[in-house]
């Protein structure tokens, strides 16, 4: 995959997580569901040790209420692409 394919995958997956705010009290409780898969993804997504350390983070930053507004994945993103300047090995 290129950086700006994955770019757009990490926007979507922001995106889905910052859904949980279209159904207020219920949209948290599928947080649960959706932190540990986030994290997950996070690890297929960016590979390496910055990969498993942002899995952690974002499955932390998706299980706590009120702060899953936070586009970790886009973050990432501009963690990897831009102020590291590494090209994603695949």
């Amino acid at each position: 995959m290129n950086k700006y394919t994955i770019l757009l995958i990490s926007l979507l997956l922001d995106g889905v997580g910052m859904l949980s705010y279209l159904f207020p009290g219920i949209g948290e409780a599928t947080d649960i569901v959706w932190a540990p898969v986030s994290g997950w993804l996070m690890i297929k997504l960016y590979k390496g040790k910055e990969g498993k350390i942002a899995g952690i983070i974002t499955l932390i930053e998706e299980g706590i209420p009120g702060i899953d507004v936070i586009p970790t994945f886009t973050l990432m993103w501009i963690y990897t692409y831009i102020i590291t300047g590494k090209a994603q090995k695949v």
